[in-house]
């Protein structure tokens, strides 16, 4: 039997950063990046033309805001917003959430040059 291998302790993750809006890569998925990011306030509206996103709270009420309805999330939800629709996130206060998808992806997706647009952040893979 090979050596014990640890898992990734999002809490801890989370613990080494406190800007929002900023998400930070913790593991590959095959052509996919699970991140894990802070938000608070509202973000922008914006699209990802291909591909699906989805959002996963680990702590604090998410909503999603949709042009025919929000979406609201608390701790241990989730939801996958589809590819080409226009959508939102707003936190009242902190939210802590996990990411999943494909390298590359601009957070801001059609809205691409915002000032929220976030750099590739990969500084907290193992």
């Amino acid at each position: 039997m090979g050596e014990a291998r640890a898992g990734i302790d999002l809490a801890a993750k989370l613990a080494l950063f406190t800007e929002h809006w900023s998400p930070k890569v913790v593991a590959r998925l095959n052509d996919y990046e699970i991140k894990v990011v802070k938000v608070q306030g509202e973000f922008v509206w914006h699209t990802h033309d291909d591909t699906d996103e989805l959002f996963l709270v680990l702590d604090g009420t998410l909503d999603i805001q949709l042009r025919d309805g929000n979406v609201r999330l608390t701790a241990g939800q989730l939801y996958v917003v589809p590819r080409g629709v226009e959508h939102c996130p707003v936190a009242e206060g902190e939210v802590a959430a996990l990411l999943i998808e494909p390298a590359g992806v601009v957070n801001t997706g059609s809205a691409e040059g915002d000032a929220l647009t976030a750099a590739r952040d990969d500084s907290l893979l193992d």
